[in-house]
């Protein structure tokens, strides 16, 4: 008797095509995504190594990792990748709007030093005008506050070729900083600083995603009122937020800029 043919078997596992990937597009200035995880959407103001900065209709400004399907563009799942055509010849300019100096070694350091009260002041700096300092050789150190300055000071030996300048947080009329700052009188020192309680202050709300910056009731550690206001759990994952927030001196504000701007002129003085 021969045996029936009932084709295939039914419970033989099938093979499934594997969904195409979502295509890449790159990610030219201008051009309007949609984030899947978060649902921010804006225009593309920025591409750096691994990220891309949207702006959205509100001015509000956020970083992104370009993973793969990340995006939606016009409702698809796209991958963004950096633009691969070569930027069109001109002067480049560094994250603090200086002309950028190519194929230049950093200059050996400098005796003249710029101190900063901690290291997210350091870190801060650095993010935007560490090409700058590395072109003129001075190196930006962290202190523990500013309580010893005077000390700290008459320690460093300042000289007409051995300049100090010092960054205060919370430089204003009154404060205990401005009396501290008011008790160096070296000429070869400049202090001077921003009127912002903490260094995060000085970032723009808009590049940090919040519409201001949380008002913080006297007798409470700002950090952990500003985190408490948030919702953010610890002071760490905010200061990680702030930082990837800031991308040039558009990001901060004129106080900070000014400051910082005065201390490098300052020590990279010629000196007669």
């Amino acid at each position: 008797m021969r045996s029936r043919d009932y084709g295939p078997d039914v419970l033989a596992q099938q093979k499934r095509a594997r969904p195409a990937p979502p295509p890449t597009v790159e990610a030219e200035r201008e051009l309007v995504v949609e984030d899947v995880a978060t649902g921010f959407c804006g225009a593309v103001v920025e591409v750096e190594a691994g990220g891309v900065v949207l702006e959205d209709r509100h001015g509000r400004r956020r970083a992104f990792p370009l993973d793969p399907g990340a995006f939606l563009l016009d409702g698809r799942p796209v991958t963004l990748i950096r633009p691969q055509r070569s930027a069109p010849a001109g002067r480049a300019r560094t994250a603090s709007g200086s002309v950028a100096v190519h194929d230049h070694r950093a200059r050996v350091a400098q005796a003249s030093r710029i101190y900063v009260e901690g290291l997210h002041d350091a870190a801060l700096v650095e993010r935007i005008w560490g090409d700058d300092l590395r072109v003129e050789g001075v190196v930006v150190e962290s202190l523990d506050g500013v309580d010893d300055l005077p000390a700290v000071v008459a320690s460093f030996r300042p000289g007409p070729s051995r300049r100090l300048g010092v960054l205060v947080d919370h430089l204003v009329a009154g404060s205990k900083e401005s009396r501290i700052a008011a008790s160096v009188t070296s000429p070869h020192v400049l202090v001077t600083g921003h009127p912002y309680i903490d260094i995060w202050q000085a970032v723009k709300p808009a590049s940090v995603g919040i519409a201001a910056w949380p008002r913080v009731p006297p007798g409470e550690p700002w950090k952990e009122g500003v985190c408490r206001a948030l919702g953010v759990a610890e002071p760490v994952d905010m200061w990680r937020r702030v930082l990837a927030g800031v991308h040039s001196y558009t990001d901060v504000e004129v106080g900070l800029l000014g400051a910082v701007e005065r201390l490098i002129d300052f020590v990279t003085a010629e000196t007669v």
